[in-house]
């Protein structure tokens, strides 16, 4: 047998087509006029078996840099955290593992627990008092937060903060542009958002203040101010926000956030060469019946039983879409359970606990720069990134770490001409001392 997934022998085709009548597959499609067929071959390697192709994927796959045998310092809205192993035994079971929308509550219980357990824990990092049931990734989630800040409040310009990843940035102004919003960008200063600038160009046209937390060179805004500069002209909130870094700093509910956004990523989602990740969406009460995509609520039944229902969502996602405030009508269900679990395994102190390694141990990398001769770019409180000044191209740093074993951190100048020679650098809980001062070590040698 040559494929795996196609076990088909010339007789089981020659059955299946004397079967339907015709006598071979080529006239199956006898309908398509010849002139618009294509009648060459295809630019592509010949077939090979199953056992031949595994063993040519696996020495390709070998080519790769992985996370297994390189020690990683880039980070960047994807980071390289500790997976508890019993994440990896629930999401393979079959009822999670090929689940698919539980529109039908009476067969889909353990999917709806296991989405509304995801959006207690989302709120209670958050301090809010309602989370759906995930979103595509972070950037689609603040994008969404936008849209409906613009909604809500039916003001046309979002002013979004500079230090916000640029990726995120990106997508938000994506979904703007169809929308009619403009978004305007609040300068930085310091590494963190601008505040007299920010107080100068909030007005009463204003839908909402969008910032990081941690922002995305790592810093930790001013949250208080922001607060309150975004309310006094009645402007919406929104915060993109590390749910991890929440197990440790004062979550965005407690500063009066109206949206909180972010990735679920940190927890239980390996890299994966960037995706798919999960994001989360949490609102304050009274937006509670604009939330985009899914819902899962709380319910009893006829006797009394606790059951689980999909809820509040607006008709006019599914089916008049030109009314919709969104048309978010899925979600990372999968990669939901997988943070579900993870934090579940961890608990609140292990959280925590993980979250202050996270600043200890970068807060210690940050102080053996210093003292090997680096400049920090950005001085002020961070919780697991910082920008290092470098004094050659950063891609150049990267390609001689990576022969050392290493994979550097996160090119700034690829969004920021200002910032070229400027490395992000990531650094968690699973970074030992020895990388640490490795990593520091070769970096000055290189950079010398």
């Amino acid at each position: 047998m040559k494929h795996r997934y196609l076990p088909l022998t010339e007789s089981d085709k020659n059955a299946m087509l004397e079967s339907i009548g015709v006598s071979s597959i080529d006239e199956l499609f006898s309908d398509i006029p010849e002139k618009v067929r294509f009648a060459g071959e295809y630019n592509i390697k010949p077939a090979k078996s199953e056992t031949a192709l595994m063993k040519e994927l696996a020495q390709m796959a070998a080519k790769n840099a992985d996370l297994k045998m390189n020690s990683s310092f880039i980070g960047a809205g994807v980071y390289d955290h500790y997976i508890p192993v019993i994440v990896d035994h629930v999401l393979s079971r079959s009822e999670f593992y090929t689940a698919y929308t539980p529109y039908q509550p009476e067969i889909s219980q353990g999917e709806l627990q296991a989405i509304f357990e995801f959006q207690t824990m989302i709120c209670e990092l958050t301090g809010m008092e309602v989370a759906n049931s995930s979103m595509y990734d972070g950037g689609t989630a603040l994008a969404e937060a936008a849209m409906l800040s613009a909604g809500h409040t039916r003001r046309k310009k979002v002013l979004i903060s500079s230090a916000v990843h640029p990726e995120y940035k990106d997508v938000v102004k994506s979904y703007a542009k169809g929308q009619y919003i403009d978004v305007v960008e609040v300068p930085h200063k310091d590494g963190v958002t601008d505040l007299e600038a920010l107080k100068d160009m909030a007005s009463e046209e204003i839908a909402a203040v969008i910032v990081q937390y941690p922002n995305f060179f790592g810093g930790i805004e001013s949250m208080k101010e922001i607060e309150a500069i975004a309310h006094e002209n009645k402007s919406l909130f929104v915060v993109s926000s590390n749910p991890l870094a929440l197990g440790a700093l004062t979550p965005p509910g407690k500063f009066g956030a109206d949206i909180v956004t972010g990735d679920a990523q940190p927890f239980g989602i390996p890299t994966a060469f960037g995706g798919p990740h999960c994001g989360y969406f949490a609102v304050s009460g009274k937006l509670m019946r604009k939330v985009p995509g899914r819902l899962v609520g709380q319910t009893k039944d006829d006797q009394g039983r606790r059951g689980f229902v999909l809820t509040l969502q607006a008709r006019e996602q599914h089916i008049r879409r030109d009314k919709a405030t969104s048309n978010i009508c899925s979600n990372q269900a999968l990669n939901a359970l997988a943070a579900s679990v993870a934090m579940t395994a961890l608990g609140k102190k292990g959280v925590r606990e993980m979250a202050v390694a996270n600043i200890q141990k970068a807060h210690y990398a940050k102080k053996t720069f210093k003292e090997n001769g680096f400049e920090i770019a950005f001085e002020g409180p961070t919780f697991n990134e910082f920008v290092v000044k470098l004094n050659k191209p950063v891609k150049e740093v990267n390609q001689k770490l990576l022969e050392k074993g290493i994979i550097g951190g996160y090119d700034l100048g690829r969004d920021d001409s200002n910032l070229e020679k400027h490395m992000l650098v990531a650094i968690t809980e699973l970074r030992t001392k020895e990388e640490i001062d490795t990593f520091v070590k070769e970096m000055g040698d290189i950079n010398a």
